[in-house]
């Protein structure tokens, strides 16, 4: 089955084959906290480089590992 997924704001809508809606609130951070948990995006901690611009391991003040994508200017994609 394939799924329509777009985002509104900080919430990703999932449309289904059978046109069900699911809405998913994601979480939104300030910049100092993503600074912090990738280390001020330390070399160390870069992951990989993509068109959009280079993705970071991260590690939250409770432990938990996330990836984070630093947009480049130029990619066109943030929230407005």
């Amino acid at each position: 089955m394939e799924n329509n997924v777009m985002m509104e704001g900080n919430v990703m809508i999932d449309q289904n084959a059978e046109g069900k809606r699911e809405d998913v609130e994601l979480p939104l951070f300030n910049l100092a906290t993503i600074a912090t948990a990738t280390n001020n995006f330390s070399s160390n901690n870069k992951l990989s480089e993509g068109g959009f611009g280079p993705v970071y391991k991260a590690t939250l003040i409770d432990g938990q590992e996330i990836a984070v994508k630093r947009l480049s200017r130029s990619s066109g994609q943030g929230i407005e």
